[in-house]
Formats: structure tokens, C-alpha cells, sequence
């Protein structure tokens, strides 16, 4: 489970882009028993934790007066450069377990698809349960098993690591096969050429006239 170094934040007036100076950026940390505490982290730290482990990760806090473990509940970013400037930690209870949706990573290749066929992803992600220590980083699924077109796989056809569960209907459709539509091109009609040589003799007889 990876760490994060914080900081409590004492000078709550203090703006983002001071600290954004400082290679940081302010976050909160709450729970169900956990009273609200501003806090302020690196930037560089957090997102590398990102990239390695996804959003979909429980860390353990460092640096406050007590240990604790988090859930990154909402992160905003930066709308220009994606760089995040704000993230909300939800306290997990210990022994308690936790429900995030987790990311689906495709594997594999589908004969279907080979030779032709669409891929439509119908869900991206997966709501799981399990424990903290537990949540894995995404859910592998394995297309090799599309063979023709029109196969589908379901939630139930999905390996799930150990320790983890899914309350999302088994009989859900998570990825299938489609038969790529070709449009016919319409085929343009003529120019009626009797009908432009009247319209332009009756221009040049105008014309005369």
C-alpha cells in the first residue's frame, strides 16, 4: 500500500498558488469518525502515486498525529494541464472494508477483431468490495475468448483477484463483438441535360430581348 507524506494545514487563508509555489497543494481528510482536517501534500509525491496506483487507491497518511488510511474520494484538476490542485481523503475505518469502481484493463486479442469486427466496451470500470490491503489497481479482462461476432463477455465471465467481490448484476454486459456497418453510398443522379440547354437558351433569348 503506498504512503503520502502530509502536512497540516494551519493557515487555512493561505492560497493555492502559494503553495502551488512550494510544489504543494491543499487537500481535506474526513470520515465517519474522522473530524474534517485541512492538510497539504507534494504535488510531485501525489501524482506519482497516481500514475503508479490509479485514483482507485487506499494510501497510508504519514505525518499527522495519528496513522490512518485513506481513500482518494474526488480529485480536481486543472482544467488546462490536468495537473491535480485539490483532493478530498476519505478515512477508512480499520477492519471496515471499502467500495470504489476500479478500472477494467483489456487484455488479450479477439479473433473477431481480427478479422474485422468492432470492439464495443460497454463498462469501463467496476464497482468492487473488498478490504483495504486487498484493492487492486484495475480488473484484467481477457477478450481472447470473443471469437466471432456478436460474443459477448458478461461481469460473471471476469476473474476477480482474491478477497475481492462485485455486487453489480453477473449477467451485465461488459464487452461484445459487433459486426462493422458499411453505408451504401448513394449513387448521384445525373444532370437532366435537356433541362439545362432550355434554361440557357431562355437566359440568352432574355439576354436578346
Amino acid at each position: 500500500m503506498p504512503s503520502l507524506n502530509v502536512t497540516p494545514r494551519t493557515d487555512i487563508g493561505k492560497s493555492s498558488e502559494r503553495l502551488s509555489k512550494d510544489g504543494l497543494m491543499p487537500a481535506i481528510i474526513y470520515g465517519a469518525k474522522q473530524e474534517s482536517t485541512p492538510i497539504s501534500l507534494s504535488v510531485q509525491e501525489f501524482t506519482k502515486i497516481l500514475r503508479d496506483t490509479g485514483e482507485s487507491s487506499v494510501l497510508d497518511i504519514k505525518g499527522l498525529d495519528k496513522p490512518m488510511q485513506v481513500l482518494i474520494h474526488d480529485i480536481d484538476r486543472d482544467p488546462v494541464t490536468s495537473i491535480p490542485r485539490h483532493a478530498d481523503l476519505y478515512v477508512v475505518e480499520k477492519g471496515a472494508k471499502v467500495e470504489v469502481a476500479v478500472p477494467l484493463s483489456f487484455t488479450g486479442e479477439s479473433m473477431a477483431v481480427k478479422l474485422g469486427a468492432n470492439l464495443v466496451k460497454v463498462l469501463h470500470e467496476l464497482e468492487i468490495e473488498c478490504a483495504p490491503a486487498d484493492l487492486p489497481h484495475d480488473i484484467e479482462v481477457d477478450i481472447s475468448a470473443l471469437a466471432e461476432v456478436g460474443d459477448q463477455l458478461h461481469v460473471k465471465d471476469l476473474v476477480l483477484p482474491k478477497g475481492v467481490v462485485t455486487h453489480v448484476d453477473p449477467e451485465e454486459v461488459v464487452v461484445l463483438t459487433q459486426e462493422v456497418e458499411v453505408e451504401e453510398e448513394t449513387p448521384s443522379e445525373a444532370p437532366d441535360m435537356d433541362a439545362i440547354e432550355v434554361e440557357k437558351k431562355g437566359k440568352e433569348e432574355e439576354e436578346e430581348a
